[in-house]
């Protein structure tokens, strides 16, 4: 199962699963953006909002929680690269119209691998964490939307999500 630009990389000749080799990859900056949704009814927005959730700081925490999973991602996806990453930035912005929070995640490193997972493992949990923090006021909450936006660095060049602005 391996050659051809669409070949699965982290599998072998016979289908055994491996972690790829990118020893010989040359290092260049790597930035990789991605996003997720978490929808909830329009008074959950606002006690999230407002600070009055009743176990804290749901915005705070959820970013730190995004933080730090970023930063784990080699030890909850099997086959990734434990990476040193330069920078992780998680933005969370209000969407009253639907009544929803948006979550942005920005990683980025300079070395032989990109970091699309450590930005889709940190928009997971800040989800998963606002999600935690809102849930014994909304258990209708929804999370959803999870996606690469935007990558670059690497041989395999740029991407830019068409919906991106």
């Amino acid at each position: 199962m391996t050659g051809g630009p669409t070949a699965l990389t982290h599998l072998g000749a016979a289908g055994e699963a491996h972690m790829v080799d990118v020893s010989a990859k040359d290092d260049t900056v790597r930035i990789a953006v991605a996003e997720g949704f978490v929808t909830m009814k329009p008074e959950t927005l606002a006690i999230i909002r407002d600070g009055n959730a009743k176990k804290g700081d749901v915005i705070g925490t959820a970013r730190i929680a995004g933080i730090m999973a970023a930063k784990q991602t080699a030890n909850l996806i099997p086959l990734c690269h434990p990476l040193m990453l330069s920078k992780v930035t998680i933005d969370i912005t209000e969407d009253a119209d639907r009544s929803r929070l948006r979550v942005e995640a920005t990683v980025k490193l300079t070395g032989k691998t990109g970091v699309e997972m450590e930005a889709l493992t940190a928009v997971s949990v800040t989800c998963l964490t606002i999600y935690d923090m809102a849930k014994a006021v909304d258990k209708t909450m929804e999370i959803g939307g999870i996606r690469v936006m935007e990558k670059s660095g690497g041989k395999s060049g740029d991407f830019r999500h068409p919906e991106r602005v």
